[in-house]
């Protein structure tokens, strides 16, 4: 199976997911502070779930694309989550939630979003094969 260099961008992608989730869920307080947001139990319990997700679906694409065969719906729905949390982020930016900073963060995970849905129909191809 050949695995060009946009096959190793979105390991990269599902990989630094993995482990931006794993500190959110670790780690939220000094995340949600330079993202100037509160830091009750409350939001950092949230933000330590939504941490847990980003695990979750950064570790299915990984495991999507190291299958035997690459599962296109699991890079699918990856790619989805990437667009989700643009508009999560975004709509907290709007509401004072996190600050204009965080929009580094819909950047990153924008860009992700396209490359993971522009690898899709290279491993629909090689579902095939």
């Amino acid at each position: 199976m050949r695995r060009g260099v946009l096959f190793w961008v979105v390991v990269a992608i599902a990989a630094i997911t993995v482990c931006t989730g794993c500190v959110q869920i670790l780690v939220p307080a000094p995340i949600l502070s330079v993202l100037s947001a509160g830091r009750s139990p409350t939001a950092l319990h949230l933000f330590g779930l939504v941490g847990m997700f980003m695990a979750l679906f950064g570790g299915a694409l990984l495991h999507g694309l190291f299958a035997h065969r690459p599962n296109p719906v699991v890079i699918l729905w990856a790619g989805l989550q990437k667009f989700g949390a643009v508009a999560g982020v975004g709509i907290g930016v709007l509401h004072g939630i996190f600050a204009p900073l965080a929009l580094l963060v819909t950047l990153f995970d924008f860009v992700s979003g396209v490359l993971i849905l522009a690898y899709l129909p290279h491993a629909r191809d090689l579902e095939g094969s």
